[in-house]
């Protein structure tokens, strides 16, 4: 599987919102739109059609 630039970012996103969660105990309002905006990234790189010729 290709890591394109939506798989990155989603998996920074929920790096970022693990870490600020479980290192600073912060659940606010941003942290839960930020692994929201991660899962969207993620699951557009999973549905996006990938055609690539070679």
């Amino acid at each position: 599987m290709r890591s394109g630039p939506f798989l990155v970012l989603s998996l920074l996103m929920v790096i970022f919102w693990a870490e600020s969660f479980l290192l600073l105990h912060v659940a606010s309002f941003l942290i839960h739109l930020l692994l929201l905006v991660a899962v969207l990234f993620f699951v557009g790189y999973l549905l996006r059609e990938t055609t690539t010729t070679t």
